[in-house]
């Protein structure tokens, strides 16, 4: 994975958890030495991207990582930075909401920059649809931050192929990434193409073709939530886990490699090339993601089908 795309094989690290708690406030010092030391693992094994977004830890995330680049000379040149927009966190009495309004998006990647130390953001994700966004004016605040230089590319987070195409067709680039929450646990982008035909069909909530929609444009796809919160590497959070966690670790020891990386492979075996983002701050736990983030998928299709199987705890239909 090179500084030019945050496609491609490997890994993205997600920063959601630098700096401290979910409150407003200022960042430690100690926060700071955390991060700088994920930030070290995730180099060691070969991650060079860095996925933000302005809300996380009300924007300390982004300013701890600031404070990282401006301590580390040269690692600024070494990394693609990625950040998101598009969403507010509650504020007083205010609720959490999504804005997309042109002068917001504006306002906030100025803010990003700020908190990141840095004059450009290489990608771009608006983070979640926006039902009140107008395209045409989302498309002018995007063509605005490209023509100015704050911004070298762009995508979305959480949207469909038809929400996608809508926004593209107003854009004189193309759209890069669709980041979606994808794991062994959070299976409905890839049930959805198989209860096709079924009663479980309309239970499903995926849009169905919004995959084939980014393999055949080119946009790659980034898996958050890709390790399942540790659920079938150690931290089971139903019953059923265990059962799907016994077939990962057997996986494990026949490969000669970590459960967190099996958990990976199975997004990596995905012929649409998707891109897992792992989160955790614990230096041990990002290095057993190595084989991951350096070597192609070692499962077989009756590997990838046996862990599918066990995880949605019913047969294929």
């Amino acid at each position: 994975m090179t500084k030019e795309s945050a496609a491609g094989n490997g890994l993205v690290y997600g920063c959601m958890g630098f700096g401290g708690d979910w409150r407003p406030g200022p960042y430690r010092p100690e926060d700071v030495d955390a991060a700088e030391e994920a930030i070290a693992a995730a180099l060691d094994i070969g991650i060079d991207v860095f996925d933000h977004a302005d809300i996380y830890r009300y924007g300390k995330a982004e300013a701890v990582f600031g404070e990282v680049l401006a301590r580390s000379s040269g690692l600024r040149a070494r990394i693609t930075l990625q950040t998101k927009c598009g969403i507010r966190l509650p504020e007083g009495d205010r609720p959490g909401h999504y804005d997309l309004r042109g002068k917001s998006v504006l306002q906030r990647v100025e803010e990003s920059l700020g908190r990141l130390r840095t004059d450009v953001v290489d990608v771009l994700l608006l983070h979640r649809p926006d039902p009140l966004a107008d395209p045409d004016d989302v498309a002018d605040a995007l063509v605005s931050l490209h023509r100015q230089g704050l911004v070298r590319r762009f995508g979305v987070s959480n949207m469909s192929a038809v929400q996608i195409a809508a926004l593209q067709e107003r854009l004189p680039f193309p759209l890069t990434v669709n980041q979606l929450e994808m794991s062994l646990h959070h299976r409905n982008w890839v049930e959805a193409g198989v209860l096709v035909n079924t009663p479980e069909a309309a239970g499903n909530g995926f849009p169905l073709g919004t995959l084939e929609h980014c393999r055949t444009h080119g946009i790659a796809l980034q898996a958050w939530g890709s390790l399942a919160r540790g659920r079938y590497t150690g931290r089971p959070l139903a019953p059923h886990d265990e059962a799907t966690a016994a077939v990962v670790r057997r996986l494990a020891e026949e490969k000669g490699t970590t459960p967190e990386t099996v958990v990976l492979w199975w997004l990596q075996h995905h012929p649409a090339g998707i891109v897992p983002v792992i989160g955790s701050t614990r230096p041990e736990r990002i290095r057993a993601c190595r084989d991951a983030a350096s070597a192609a998928p070692r499962l077989g299709h009756r590997d990838w089908y046996e862990l599918w199987v066990a995880a949605r705890g019913a047969p294929l239909p």
